[in-house]
């Protein structure tokens, strides 16, 4: 078989001068309607987590509450990601777009950006846009006013609740679940909140419709995606590919020759061996090619010169630094693992020592909070599982 040429497109970042004609034409849609093509569309979110966009708008609608929010999630703090500034340095209009309309469609009068913390640097382009856009609203006699809120660089505020949390004045930590955010969110008011790449994608589909955009992707992962491309790269950089693609599909356009691991999804994410491409891809599709995995846009690229020690290392350090503290299990977990691995390498601790550090990741799988603890065994297993021996010599 020949080597298969990635479908790349520039949906997102396509400037749309039409943008009012299309807000405007959406804004008459009845609600109902733009539900079930958001519905159909099968876009799900992309920040990793994939909840179905149009579920979430529905549920959020069919609440009795007089008062709810929107808040677009752009604190983009995932290693490896950096698609999301570059969403609102050029088509902030597109965002906008998105939570306007969902604001119409469950009755909310009030949206926020939460911003990450380094990206302040954002917040006049955004306020410029954002009176621009007020003035929009308005002549749409639509009544909506959007906000930004800054961050202060806290890994764990990417996490929907806690994010809420900081919002509020609290500290960032996340919230019990139920209920959902869709039930009881900000202010303890139902809300919507979606991550900036996916409302950016719902502009796609109010301008052609829900079939051209479910007929990208296969099966499950409808649509394209927005891919922060890093590593041993010739071409690191922002892709838009459809999903559905191997991890051997991306490796030959993106990889150096050399290319002995692929981590999906950033440090939360998973790396998949050299021996796992063909069998691996990126989406939701379930049984399609075996295994799927999904991934918020971080794809790092790791060639033969790359110790995968020095790689756990440093993202067990990242999670031991970005740790809430709030639970246990990924409060110590996390200091248990990283003074772990360096005791094995320094020979201190026998090589069987990694098969505890196991179990543990196996324990933080089900006992941690939140999605943080969780996730540290994703990176964790995958590189100790299929680079054993770089963990030990």
């Amino acid at each position: 078989m020949g080597k298969k040429q990635l479908r790349r497109m520039d949906l997102i970042f396509t400037n749309d001068d039409d943008f009012i004609e299309i807000l405007q034409k959406t804004l008459q849609t009845p609600t109902e309607e733009i539900i079930n093509e958001m519905i159909s569309s099968g876009l799900k979110g992309r920040g990793g987590a994939g909840f179905p966009t149009g579920l979430k708008w529905k549920l959020t609608a069919e609440s009795n509450s007089k008062k709810k929010f929107i808040i677009c999630n752009a604190d983009e703090g995932e290693p490896g990601t950096f698609k999301d500034r570059e969403i609102l340095t050029q088509v902030p209009y597109k965002v906008l777009t998105g939570m306007a309309v969902c604001a119409k469609i469950i009755g909310a009068n009030e949206g926020f950006i939460y911003l990450r913390g380094e990206y302040k640097f954002l917040v006049p382009l955004l306020e410029k846009e954002l009176k621009r856009f007020h003035v929009i609203c308005k002549d749409l006699g639509l009544d909506f006013k959007v906000q930004i809120f800054l961050g202060s660089g806290a890994y764990i505020c990417g996490e929907e609740s806690a994010l809420m949390e900081s919002m509020e004045g609290k500290r960032g930590e996340p919230r019990n679940k139920p209920p959902f955010p869709t039930e009881k969110g900000y202010m303890d008011k139902p809300t919507v909140i979606n991550n900036v790449e996916t409302l950016a994608h719902t502009f796609t589909i109010f301008k052609y419709g829900a079939k051209k955009f479910r007929d990208l992707g296969v099966q499950d992962s409808r649509g394209s995606k927005l891919f922060s491309v890093s590593g041993d790269t010739p071409i690191p950089g922002i892709y838009e590919l459809e999903l559905g693609m191997t991890v051997q599909d991306f490796v030959d356009d993106f990889g150096d020759g050399d290319c002995k691991a692929v981590q999906v999804g950033g440090a939360s994410g998973f790396l998949v061996p050299r021996k796992r491409f063909n069998e691996t891809a990126i989406g939701y599709q379930g049984k399609l090619t075996g295994i799927s995995l999904p991934t918020g846009g971080s794809m790092m690229l790791f060639n033969s010169s790359r110790s995968m020690y020095n790689v756990l290392n440093n993202y067990l350090e990242f999670f031991q630094e970005e740790s809430c503290g709030q639970c246990t299990p990924c409060r110590v977990g996390c200091q248990q693992l990283v003074r772990g691995i360096e005791a094995v390498k320094r020979g201190e601790k026998p090589a069987a020592y990694l098969d505890k550090l196991l179990k543990l990741t196996d324990t933080m799988k089900v006992t941690a909070k939140c999605g943080l603890g969780q996730s540290v065994a994703n990176s964790f297993q995958s590189i100790v599982e299929n680079f054993r021996e770089e963990m030990i010599y």
